[in-house]
Parts: structure tokens; sequence; C-alpha cells
């Protein structure tokens, strides 16, 4: 079936950039788009016209909130060591258990990749928290995410992650490292029959990645042999890397390197080195080496810094400067990381957060967070299909409605869309040709049976930290509202 999408506004591709065309059309038959632009000149057998509306390309995703998302339960309520957010060592003592059934563990990726969808995301590398997991990810509950995507019809590039090791809190409130080598390697062939299993499962809708948890977690024989299969498979490695000054300086402690120098003597620092968050390099007034070295590494080795600006933002961090860094050529995507799970909202907070990092306006523009959201995510994975409409492309492709009111008066698709826009005002979605949404809602979701069950099992979650925490705390003491309850 040839369908025919019409509206006021598409954004096009002209073989090197985005382009704006107005009232005009994208045509795609199967799963591919055949045509961008005005007057179609062939037989199509469905139009749809979606009015005072911008047709996008889809949205991608680095760093995509798979969860419930419990970073949420960190804003102001004290030190994250205090309130089960990291493991105690009496918890560590004790033994680490699943907060969660398997069947909420299904269920935290169904809800998420809903959440994605209907935010206008078609491509996501899913995320999710180890804190309250025994350990790490397995290959079972992988598989069964699998066909999740797959009936959803989420683009999603899945592998269970895995880590030697885990960050606890001990009794003086200092920081260490739990080390567990064999877990670690055990998780990773796990992640490697994944890959084997499941790339191209949905006709090549989910595709496999290589997903060690966080540089700090993992030991050196773990990260080399997560290189060797990279190569081999030539696979994206996401890996949480320069994102805490406690990360930094323990890397320099145990390995002699900065995080990227240790990834570069381990060959990780590739095309394919997908890596969030890129913040804290040697040279950051925050960390103790004050060297360039970093700098040189990121400019030389084409990873993708994968930008996730609004999770940072909450406890005043910041790139420092997205502007300087997509200067110098580093290749830059976006991510979500926590909720909402929205990148209309990271693109705002970017650009913001930009400007009062650089000083003014003339570093980063509007079209930088958005090209970041497309065509660098696409670039990070490899795909020249992806993150653009064009002739050819992948038939991944949303539509924007411009006429809420909340959008203010109209003066630019795009502009309103970032200055006031929000993921939800994401009309329709078609991932490989396919109508996963429409009218604002995701097919075959009852989305208020959805959130019930996700009040339920989070709530659940805000229990589970009481046996993390020390002296065991009632959650009542743990979380605590914006003002205090009345009396």
């Amino acid at each position: 079936m040839r369908t025919c999408l019409k509206a006021s506004f598409v954004v096009g591709f002209n073989g090197s950039a985005h382009v704006l065309w107005r009232d005009a059309e994208v045509v795609f038959s199967g799963d591919t788009i055949e045509f961008v632009g005005h007057n179609f000149p062939g037989h199509v057998d469905k139009t749809v016209d979606y009015g005072h509306a911008l047709i996008s390309p889809g949205l991608i995703d680095l760093d995509a909130l798979g969860d419930l998302d419990s970073g949420v339960l960190t804003l102001d309520n004290g030190s994250k060591l205090e309130m089960g957010r990291l493991w105690s060592e009496d918890y560590l003592r004790q033994g680490p258990r699943e907060s969660y059934t398997d069947e909420e563990e299904r269920f935290k990726y169904r809800y998420a990749f809903t959440h994605l969808i209907r935010n206008g995301i078609t491509t996501a590398l899913p995320i999710t928290s180890m804190y309250y997991r025994a350990w790490a990810e397995r290959y079972d509950e992988f598989a069964s995410v699998v066909d999740i995507a797959g009936e959803l019809g989420i683009r999603a590039y899945l592998g269970p992650c895995y880590m030697s090791g885990m960050t606890y809190v001990r009794q003086d409130r200092s920081l260490d490292q739990f080390w567990d080598e064999p877990r670690g390697l055990s998780g990773l062939e796990q992640a490697l029959r994944f890959f084997r299993d499941f790339d191209g499962a949905h006709g090549c809708l989910v595709r496999g990645m290589l997903a060690p948890d966080r540089i700090e977690t993992c030991t050196p024989q773990l990260l080399a042999r997560t290189a060797a299969a990279s190569a081999e498979l030539k696979a994206p490695v996401r890996l949480h890397c320069c994102q805490s000054v406690y990360e930094f300086e323990t890397v320099e402690k145990l390995r002699h390197a900065t995080p990227l120098g240790w990834l570069e003597q381990l060959g990780l620092l590739t095309p394919r080195a997908i890596l969030p968050h890129g913040i804290y390099i040697s040279g950051h007034p925050g960390v103790s080496n004050k060297s360039d070295h970093d700098w040189r590494r990121l400019t030389g080795s084409g990873v993708t810094i994968a930008h996730c600006p609004a999770v940072f933002a909450r406890t005043g961090e910041a790139l420092d400067s997205f502007g300087k860094y997509r200067a110098a050529g580093i290749n830059m995507g976006l991510g979500t990381d926590t909720w909402p799970p929205d990148l209309l909202h990271n693109m705002q907070l970017g650009l913001y957060m930009a400007r009062v990092v650089e000083g003014g306006a003339a570093q980063t523009a509007m079209a930088d967070l958005y090209n970041a959201a497309t065509l660098g995510g696409a670039k990070a994975l490899g795909r020249d299909d992806l993150g653009r409409l064009a002739a050819g492309a992948q038939a991944d492709i949303v539509v924007f409605d411009l006429k809420a009111p909340h959008l203010g008066p109209f003066f630019d698709p795009l502009k309103n869309l970032l200055v006031a826009g929000r993921g939800t005002d994401c009309r329709a979605s078609y991932i490989g040709g396919r109508s996963v949404m429409e009218d604002f809602e995701v097919c075959g979701i009852d989305m208020h049976a959805l959130q019930d069950q996700a009040n339920r099992q989070f709530e659940k979650l805000m229990a589970s930290h009481q046996s993390r925490a020390f002296g065991n705390p009632p959650p009542e003491r743990l979380f605590h509202p914006v003002f205090p309850w009345a009396s």
C-alpha cells in the first residue's frame, strides 16, 4: 500500500541537511519513503491530511527512559546516600534482591515504550536503573522485551545490561565499589547470546547493542572483551561515562587513566561508542586532572556523546558546552534518561542550558538540538536511513500538532514547538511504515489501565527503598512533599 501524508509543514532532507517545506507531502510504500515535496505524480492508495501540523522524521533517543523512573525520587529528598538510592553496606551484606516480579519487569518496558512512542520517539536505546535489582539484567527477561517492542512497533536497540560491580555506601557514608567479576563475565556472555539470537528480529525493527552499565562498575577484562565483541559483531556499545566527579576520580585511582583514556587503551573509543553523558573529562573544573588530553580523545575518535540535559539540570550540572562540542566535530545525540521521556523537553532545556553556560546565543542554535535528536542519533547508529525524511529512508515519521493553545500565537513550526511544545503534541507516528499511534492514542493501549498499574508498581518501588537505606527508615521519612502535610 502506498500512503501519502500531508500537512502544512514538512521537515525534509536535501541530501546534506534538513529543509522546511510548506504545504507538502510525504509518500511511503511498505517501510520506505518514496517522495517528499509537492505534487507526487504517482497513484496513492491512502491519503491522510493532518492540516495545521508538522511532519517530522521520528526522533532518536540514545539513552531512552526504559523504566518507571526512579531518578525523580531524588528530587529534594536529601542525600541519596541516606535514602536507599544506593545500596547501603548493611543491604549489601544481607544480599541484594529484586524489587519487582518478572511480570512487573516486563510491564515497566511496556509502559516506557508506550510513552516513548507517545512523545514522538521512533528509535530508542532503553536504559533502566540497576540499584533496585539483585544484579544486572538477564537474557530471558530481554527476550520478552523483544516481543514487547515488536508488538508496539517501536524501533529498539536492545541488549541486557551487564556489570562487574556496584557502587555502595559504607557505614561512614563514603562510597566504595563491590566486585563480582564472574557475574559480570556471565552477563556479557548472556548479552552476546542475546545479540546473536535477536539482532534483526521483527523485520529488523529490533537490533542488538552491547550495554555495559557504567564505566566505574566494569573491570578491565569485561570491557576488553566488550571491545573485541563490538569489533567482531559491528555492534554499537553504549556505556555511561564521564557523568560524575566520583566516577572520574574512581577510574583514575583504579585504572591509572581518565575514563576516556582507559577506554582508548581498551579499544572502545570508536565510532560505535555511544557515551552518555560526556561532562566530566580532564580539564573540567570539578576534576583533579587539568590536562586537555580527554578533549583531544573526544575530537579524534568519532564517538557519540548522548546528551541528556534535563536529568543533569535538576542537580545544577550542565555540559560545557554543547556548542563547543558540536563545533569541534564531536557527534552529538540526545537522550531522555528520566521522566518525562520527552525529547522536545530536552531540546528546550539543552538550548537554554547551553546558552547560559556559553554566555550568549551565538554558539548553539535550535537547529543544533533538533539535528542531535535526528541526524546525530542516526549517525551514532551508523544508519543513513533514519533521522531524515527522504526517498529511500525508513518510513519513521511523526506528526506534531500545531493547534494546541499552549503553543501560543503561531509564527514558525519548529520554533513554536521548541519554545512551548511538549512531546505529547505528537499526534501520529509511523515506524517502518506501520501506524503505531493515531489521534494521540498509541495503538492497542488502554492508557488509563496502563497508568493505574504504573501507580501501583511505583508505590512498591518506593517502599523498597526502606531495605536499602541505613536503619531501614519507613518511606514517609525518606520521601518528603514540597510543603509539609497539614496537621
